[in-house]
């Protein structure tokens, strides 16, 4: 999705949000934004992620950190991952084992090219979509290889990536399949590996280790008259050069999201001036917004509308609005896409 030339009084994420479109934003940033937000505000920001197109990079996270027999079999998942031995080194009655056997046993057939193209035409075609979800299974496998160590266990991040996998085939409407079908799959993934980082206070943690991190630096700084490099702040931290380089790039993105939630101190005016500015600069910009609207359809104005808040209500993001106007997300992004397009070009 590109950036939207026409907009409005945007809230703090929003605004933070529209650096990273068709780009990634770290997990740390995330965890540093949503910190004290309630369980349903982050799964909202999954929805506008996925809407802006904005992958969730994980690369600031550390791993491990688990205790007890989950890190255990985190870490053993881990290494049968690296060794090339998922199947042969589980035991027979391991669930994950059982999985990647009935998994193999699926028969599969047919080029993923042409069966893509095929559903790039006829997205109703269901059994098409189950052919071509069969056909990436072991691709959801592939790539839960890549994210273990994170706290999830490979079973659930195969679920999430499996879940991930049958979104993207959904709303695929053109393009690279392989690329969508990837992008889909470690989205979710990288949804999963979040929830699991802040139900185990890993945000707290991480703020914590912060904290330290600035203390030893100030305290190096002053002891040496110079800025400290990370291997002198590793070994006055007892921490790896690696732990400390994830601890300030969590530093940065603190500060990065600390600005994203500075606002500006209005100018003092009276309440009599700024209504009238304010009941101005509405109608003004309402009349405009009506024209440009006048030379699109009826429902790429709906979906405008609903996307804005034009309609007198709060912006609803693309998922909210395809439920209530039965389209799917891609198509609600290609009906906005299209809209402003015309609506930028009618403005020139």
């Amino acid at each position: 999705m590109n950036k939207n030339e026409i907009t409005f009084e945007l809230t703090p994420w929003e605004s933070f949000l529209e650096d990273f479109y068709d780009s990634s934003i770290s997990a740390a940033q995330l965890l540093t934004f949503f910190e004290g937000e309630d369980d349903d505000a982050l799964e909202e920001t999954f929805l506008d992620l996925e809407d802006a197109s904005v992958a969730i990079d994980l690369s600031d996270l550390p791993r491990g950190g688990a205790t007890g027999e989950a890190a255990r079999r985190l870490r053993e998942e881990q290494q049968l991952v690296r060794d090339g031995k998922l199947l042969s080194g589980l035991e027979e009655n391991d669930p994950l084992r059982l999985y990647l056997e009935e998994l193999a046993a699926i028969p599969v057939q047919g080029d993923l090219r042409l069966l893509s193209e095929q559903l790039a035409k006829d997205r109703s075609d269901e059994g098409l979509r189950t052919r071509i979800v069969n056909l990436c299974l072991s691709r959801v496998v592939e790539l839960a290889g890549e994210y273990t160590g994170y706290g999830v266990l490979l079973l659930d991040l195969i679920q999430e990536g499996s879940l991930g996998l049958w979104q993207g085939t959904v709303g695929f409407a053109g393009g690279n399949f392989e690329d969508c079908r990837d992008w889909w799959i470690r989205q979710y993934m990288a949804q999963a590996i979040l929830r699991q980082a802040r139900a185990s206070g890993l945000g707290q943690k991480m703020r914590q280790a912060v904290e330290d991190y600035r203390m030893v630096d100030e305290r190096l700084l002053s002891e040496l008259g110079r800025n400290p490099t990370l291997d002198e702040v590793a070994e006055a931290m007892h921490m790896t050069v690696s732990e400390v380089e994830t601890v300030r790039k969590f530093l940065d993105n603190a500060r990065l999201v600390g600005r994203a939630h500075e606002t500006r101190e209005p100018e003092e005016e009276s309440p009599e001036d700024a209504q009238a500015v304010e009941d101005t600069a509405y109608y003004q910009t309402r009349e405009r917004v009506d024209s440009l609207m006048s030379g699109i359809s009826e429902l790429e104005s709906k979906v405008v509308s609903m996307r804005y808040g034009l309609d007198g209500k709060a912006p609803q993001t693309a998922a909210e609005v395809g439920r209530k106007l039965n389209l799917t997300v891609s198509e609600v992004v290609e009906l906005e896409t299209s809209a402003l397009t015309k609506m930028r070009q009618s403005k020139e």
